[in-house]
């Protein structure tokens, strides 16, 4: 037994430390990649960050000699990254604080809509995915399967525009845009305020993430079904759904929380446009303005952020993968 969890415990460092290897090379790939892009753009940040205030051309000179606008590109980027060691992410110039700030307010408020969504979609996607599995080739499975296609091949801005003009404009249950009322902060905000601008977004990037996992649940289902053990628990007597929930939704269920952690990525994208949408403040929204105002610090500072939370859901999902299923460990042991 002590050999057999030092085996284990040397396969867990060894698939840890690789990962991470993966993960130093992937996070200099994203940052050389967008340090050039950025710094190939056509905006000069000293007029996105003087707007169209009225400023002479000396102050010009002066403030693209503080930011290094004309510096060689590898000592901008070198300068940049003695900062980053030593944690300064530099001030945001559209926000005017310092860029660990601002993406510590706005992440706070996307990783709220985000895990709302998730967990909504996952719940979701998980009960239509049995349901037309245990259904399967019924009105009931034929319907979720359109559901599905219908989700998957609408593109994500084009849903958020309806259910604003559904919900918002239509029916006035909802507010259109924002994360607090208009003209009050947000400490001064009630619980309930805050949450009646956090439903539509929450709603809408819940439905668009409920088309995969409910796909695949219903496959995963019915190959489970076809399964020997399950029809021999057929012959014993068993069925409805005390069959599916002894020998269905145990088999299946480990795999579509895999799947779920998998889908960050898409997630995260997912939230950049339905923040636009719904002028929600939070990650996705500071991006696209950092982008088009040519904030470099904190573009750069968020594209730093978001490969870190990408990587660590694909990373949850490959350890649940590979050490928390003892199928998969068995299987890996005998061959």
């Amino acid at each position: 037994m002590g050999g057999y969890f030092l085996l284990d415990k040397q396969k867990i460092l060894k698939f840890l430390g690789y990962k991470l290897v993966r993960f130093a090379i992937l996070l200099v790939v994203v940052i050389l990649l967008s340090f050039i892009l950025i710094d190939m753009s056509p905006i000069n940040p000293v007029n996105a960050y003087i707007s169209n205030m009225m400023v002479s051309p000396e102050k010009i000179a002066k403030l693209e000699a503080y930011w290094g606008v004309n510096q060689p590109i590898t000592e901008k980027l070198l300068n940049w990254l003695g900062n980053i060691v030593t944690g300064d992410f530099g001030t945001s110039l559209i926000y005017r604080t310092p860029v660990l700030h601002v993406i510590g307010e706005k992440f706070t408020a996307s990783l709220i809509l985000m895990l709302t969504s998730w967990v909504i979609s996952g719940v979701l996607g998980f009960a239509l995915g049995v349901l037309a599995g245990f259904r399967r080739d019924t009105w009931i499975d034929k319907a979720v399967k359109v559901y599905c296609y219908i989700l998957q091949s609408a593109p994500t801005f084009w849903i958020a525009l309806l259910v604003v003009m559904v919900f918002s404009v239509y029916l006035g249950l909802f507010p259109v845009s924002g994360g607090v009322p208009i003209g009050a902060l947000s400490q001064d905000v009630s619980f309930w305020d805050w949450l009646r601008h956090l439903i539509l977004p929450a709603f809408t990037l819940s439905i668009l993430g409920v088309a995969s996992i409910a796909l695949y649940t219903r496959d995963k289902l019915i190959e489970v079904m076809s399964s020997d053990y399950f029809l021999f628990a057929k012959a014993r007597g068993e069925d409805g759904w005390t069959l599916i929930k002894r020998h269905g939704i145990r088999n299946i269920l480990l795999p579509a929380i895999t799947l779920q952690f998998l889908s960050f990525s898409e997630l995260f994208g997912g939230t950049v446009l339905v923040e636009q949408v719904f002028m929600y403040p939070g990650i996705g929204q500071a991006a696209v303005s950092a982008g088009l105002r040519s904030d470099v610090p904190l573009l750069l500072g968020i594209v730093i952020f978001s490969a870190i939370f990408v990587y660590v859901g694909n990373l949850i999902a490959d350890v649940l993968y590979n050490f928390v299923d003892p199928r998969i460990r068995e299987g890996e042991e005998n061959g």
